[in-house]
C-alpha cells in the first residue's frame, strides 16, 4: 500500500484518504530536526526552492540566519516567495536567481553567477524534481526525469564543487526518494527511448540520486565537503513542514559534520536499496554522466 501510494504522488490523495491513513502520514511526513544550530554567516542555496519541501527549507534555514538562494525555474513566484520569507523571519538575505534544471545553459549560467558574485557557498541543496511525468525531454534531450533530477544536478554540483571546497566545511544534500529502492538504473536505455513508464523512470532517477551521492561522497572524501542524500516525506500543503524536515536535519546538524555518503529518513541513517550499494553501477553511472554532459571530473 505504502509503495503503491509513493508512486502514484502524494498530491493525488485525497482530504478523506489522508485523514485514513494516520500511520502511513507519519512514515512519509519524517521525523523532526531539532538541531538549534544557527547558519549567520552561512551562505545556502536549495533548488526549487518556491514550493513545497524546498520552499519550507527555505523559510527554516533563513530563520537559521543564512542568506538564501532560491534557485527555480518560475521566477515570478520565486520572488513572491522570497518576499513572504523575508516578512515572516525577518531575514532580508533572501534572493532568487533563475534556475532551469532542464537546460545545461542555464545551470551554467545560475553557476557563472553564483561563482562570480557569492564570497562563499556553504550548503547546496538539491531539492528540485519533476515526478512520473509524460514522455518528453529537456533542452539537450535527455528524458525528462533523468535528466532534471539526475543529470541536472549532476552538472549543477560539478559547477559548484569548488566554492563549496572553498568555503568548507560545507554540506551537498541531495533529495532523493524511498523509491529508489524500487528503482534500476536501465544502462542499456537510461534515456528510455527504447520503452517508457514515468513511474520506473522515477525511481530509477531516485536511484540515481542515491548512487551520484555515494560516488561523490567518495571522490571528496578529506575534502571537508560532505554529501549524502535523503528521502524527505510527503509533498502535500498542509505538510510540507514535516517532509521537510530530514533535508533540514541533513543541512544543519552539528553531529553530521564529518559524516557523509549515507541516506537519511526521519532525520536519522537509514538502509538503502539493494541496489544503491552498488559501487560498479555508481561509478558507471558517474562516467556516463560526465561523458554525456561533456565534462571531466577527475
Amino acid at each position: 500500500m505504502a509503495f503503491l501510494l509513493v508512486l502514484l504522488g502524494f498530491s493525488a490523495l485525497g482530504g478523506l484518504a489522508w485523514l485514513l491513513l494516520p500511520a502511513f502520514r507519519r512514515y512519509v511526513a519524517g521525523g523532526v530536526c531539532t538541531s538549534p544550530a544557527r547558519l549567520d554567516g552561512k551562505i545556502v542555496l536549495i533548488t526549487g526552492a518556491n514550493t513545497g519541501i524546498g520552499k519550507e527549507t527555505a523559510w527554516d534555514l533563513a530563520r537559521r540566519g543564512a542568506r538564501v538562494i532560491l534557485a527555480c525555474r518560475d521566477v515570478n513566484k520565486a520572488e513572491s516567495v522570497a518576499a513572504e520569507i523575508i516578512a515572516n523571519t525577518g531575514n532580508t538575505d533572501v534572493v532568487v536567481r533563475k534556475l532551469d534544471l532542464a537546460s545545461t545553459a542555464s545551470i551554467r549560467d545560475l553557476a557563472a553567477g553564483v561563482n562570480k558574485e557569492e564570497s562563499a557557498l556553504h550548503v547546496l541543496i538539491n531539492n528540485a524534481g519533476v515526478m512520473a511525468c509524460p514522455y518528453w525531454k529537456t533542452e539537450d534531450g535527455f528524458e525528462m526525469q533523468i535528466g532534471v533530477n539526475h543529470f541536472g544536478h549532476f552538472l549543477l554540483t560539478y559547477l559548484l564543487l569548488d566554492i563549496l571546497k572553498r568555503s568548507s566545511p560545507a554540506r551537498i544534500v541531495n533529495v532523493s526518494s524511498v523509491v529508489h529502492k524500487w528503482g534500476h538504473i536501465n544502462f542499456d536505455d537510461l534515456q528510455s527511448e527504447k520503452s517508457y513508464n514515468g513511474k520506473s523512470a522515477y525511481c530509477q532517477s531516485k536511484l540515481a540520486n542515491v548512487l551520484f551521492t555515494r560516488e561523490l561522497a567518495r571522490r571528496i572524501h578529506g575534502s571537508d565537503v560532505t554529501a549524502n542524500c535523503l528521502h524527505p516525506g510527503v509533498v502535500q500543503t498542509e505538510t510540507n513542514k514535516q517532509g521537510a524536515q530530514t533535508s533540514i536535519h541533513c543541512a544543519v546538524a552539528e553531529e553530521l559534520n564529518t559524516v557523509s555518503g549515507l541516506y537519511f529518513s526521519d532525520c536519522v541513517p537509514a538502509a538503502m536499496g539493494s541496489s544503491a550499494n552498488d559501487k560498479q553501477a555508481a561509478s558507471h553511472l558517474w562516467d556516463i554522466s560526465c561523458r554525456q554532459l561533456d565534462i571531466q571530473w577527475d
